[in-house]
């Protein structure tokens, strides 16, 4: 399967002195993107909440390979790069006329609620992510 895009526009609150995107405010957008892929495959944010099992980022990553400026447009690639017993890794590239100008990655922990202790990622949550996985011939 291809990968999910998301588009959306670097704004002035986004830069730094440089004129240019500030570290942080990428993983924002990587976020914005990463919500908005979990809503295409009918898991959105807003539901989790309810859930007995949380989501934390235990690792993320970022490459900056070009500036960002006030206004450019974005494409936010995303997949999934890996699926592990109680772990996913997502990828992203950040792409400005597509030619790429970032990369992020995200490892999320699948945790009990109750005990904050690992937990064995749910069936349904990888059979949704599975078509998302880079390499797959699934």
């Amino acid at each position: 399967m291809a990968d999910f895009i998301w588009r959306t526009r670097l704004l002035f609150v986004d830069t730094d002195a440089s004129g240019r995107i500030h570290y942080s405010a990428l993983f924002r957008h990587v976020e914005a993107a990463e919500m908005e892929f979990f809503r295409s495959i009918g898991r959105p944010f807003s539901q989790m909440p309810f859930s007995d099992l949380k989501y934390p980022r235990v690792r993320v990553e970022a490459d900056y390979k070009a500036p960002l400026i006030c206004d450019d447009l974005m494409d936010i690639h995303v997949w999934v790069e890996r699926i592990g017993r109680a772990s996913y890794t997502l990828g992203f590239s950040i792409r400005k006329e597509d030619v790429e100008v970032a990369a992020a990655k995200e490892v999320i922990a699948c945790m009990s609620a109750k005990t904050q202790s690992s937990h064995p990622l749910p069936d349904d949550l990888v059979a949704a992510l599975t078509p998302f996985l880079r390499n797959n011939d699934a």
